[in-house]
């Protein structure tokens, strides 16, 4: 394997973090020098300190095909680069983790599609990724291993070291015993998170589908959350995640974000309503959806435009998949119908966006919007919703939430809609944008209530303590 050899990284880390990415991206200059650069993902934030202050590594994809870069060190952490190939990329990456399991494990909103070759390049890969962190753990260290991409880590690694503890989080849906099985790598991917110590959820449902298919799948002994497996006792249970809550509440109280959000809503014409959506551009999220039910209460009369608005942003994804090409352009002449037939000249009844957005531009755009609108068909959490809660200290807004969503089981005061009902969405939406202010602010203050307990240090700990408690 190219990049470091097995001597050059210490086997003395005690805690060892594996994610598909590292948590640096690499930056060019305009000078043309390369550095890196820490992500600006929420995972990061969460697990940095937890691993930084114990000297611990961090095991990921740089993010660039080829040929893997030395180990190194950034904010405390001994990074681990992992090589992956253009093909593996390609296979493991776009293929298995992004074209089978993602559509699987969101309800089949899109039919997954199984390759032979995709698997082979999933095994491959999570074999380089279990062999590196068998290298640089240390003798009884604990092992946290992430998402989807990398579901037969933790056996792997259990094989070749087990006196490690083995920590796995799923960051998506886990689904039922009818869906599931449709993989025809089941069982191997099953046997894959079993090797872990404790196997962490979004929701309680997730665990629960876990633990029903190492029953009825494997037919392993259970007993609640637990799976006796190999002479060892398996933890399946839910953590949800979160974000950290103090900060992005800080951000959205600074003096240039509100002023911001002010210059936003007399950018849009000083509307009575601005209307909200930032997502992924992704199928899962429910983007048509909303653009309907919009149009809909237009059609209906229920709402005029400019009096209000809508903000669509969808960040680009997977530029290269066909489908996401397609749902762009779909979604681009949905918003270019609605504003052919409700847009003035004073403006459009729909601003869309299809670009990324700094967090302070967002944090704005919270703080401007009457009505924040979530309505993935599946979504394992949605930290949207969340930001949206932790930027109105106000009070202000209202949350219309999908069922769908993670998210849904914590914040019961938002207005939940089913993404499959437009006229019970249209319903919900209309309460939203009509609701009394005092009403908005109760809501508001619930879910802020839940929110600063739940926060990402309560998440992170929360795991760690449990794994710790298994070792």
């Amino acid at each position: 394997m190219a990049g470091a050899d097995a001597g050059d990284v210490q086997a003395d880390s005690p805690v060892v973090v594996v994610a598909n990415r590292l948590p640096v991206d690499q930056v060019t200059d305009p000078d043309g020098t390369t550095r890196w650069q820490r992500s600006p993902g929420g995972l990061v934030t969460a697990l940095e300190p937890f691993v930084a202050g114990r000297g611990g590594a961090w095991v990921g994809w740089s993010g660039t095909a080829g040929e893997a870069p030395e180990p190194f060190e950034s904010g405390g952490i001994s990074l681990v680069p992992v090589e992956l190939s253009d093909e593996e990329v390609d296979r493991y990456y776009e293929g298995m983790s992004n074209a089978s399991l993602w559509p699987l494990y969101h309800d089949v909103v899109e039919k997954p599609e199984y390759h032979r070759t995709w698997w082979d390049a999933y095994v491959q890969v999570n074999k380089r990724f279990a062999e590196r962190t068998a290298e640089v753990a240390a003798e009884g260290a604990i092992v946290w291993v992430h998402d989807y991409q990398l579901q037969l880590v933790p056996a792997m690694l259990r094989q070749r070291r087990p006196d490690l503890t083995i920590g796995f989080f799923l960051h998506i849906p886990f689904p039922p015993y009818e869906l599931f099985t449709q993989l025809p790598w089941r069982s191997a991917i099953v046997e894959g998170l079993l090797g872990a110590d404790l196997v962490g959820f979004q929701l309680p449902s997730a665990a629960a589908n876990f633990v029903q298919l190492a029953r009825r799948l494997h037919e392993l002994p259970t007993r609640g959350a637990t799976i006796e497996y190999d002479g060892r006792v398996v933890t399946a249970r839910a953590f949800p995640i979160s974000i950290d809550v103090a900060a992005f509440d800080r951000l959205a109280n600074s003096p240039e974000v509100l002023a911001r959000a002010k210059e936003i809503r007399t950018e849009l014409g000083d509307p009575e309503k601005m209307v909200l959506g930032v997502d992924r551009l992704d199928y899962t999220k429910g983007i048509s959806v909303r653009l309907n039910a919009f149009q809909e209460l237009l059609e209906d009369g229920a709402i005029e435009a400019p009096a209000t608005v809508m903000v669509q942003v969808a960040t680009p994804s997977r530029e290269r998949v066909e489908h996401y090409v397609h749902m762009r352009e779909t979604i681009e002449q949905q918003v270019g119908h609605i504003n052919g037939v409700f847009g003035s000249i004073g403006g459009p009844a729909v601003h869309y966006f299809n670009q990324s957005m700094p967090r302070e531009e967002l944090a704005a755009l919270y703080r401007a919007a009457d009505v924040m609108l979530v309505t993935p068909y599946r979504d394992g959490m949605n930290l949207v919703a969340k930001e949206y809660v932790a930027a109105r200290s106000d009070l202000g807004g209202t949350l219309v939430l999908s069922e769908f969503a993670g998210a849904a089981a914590e914040f019961r005061q938002a207005f939940l809609v089913n993404p499959h009902d437009i006229a019970g969405v249209k319903n919900q939406l209309l309460r939203a944008l009509r609701a009394e202010p005092a009403e908005a602010a109760r809501r508001m203050r619930a879910m802020r209530r839940h929110l600063v307990k739940h926060d990402l240090d309560h998440w992170a700990s929360s795991f760690f303590d449990a794994l710790r408690a298994q070792a």
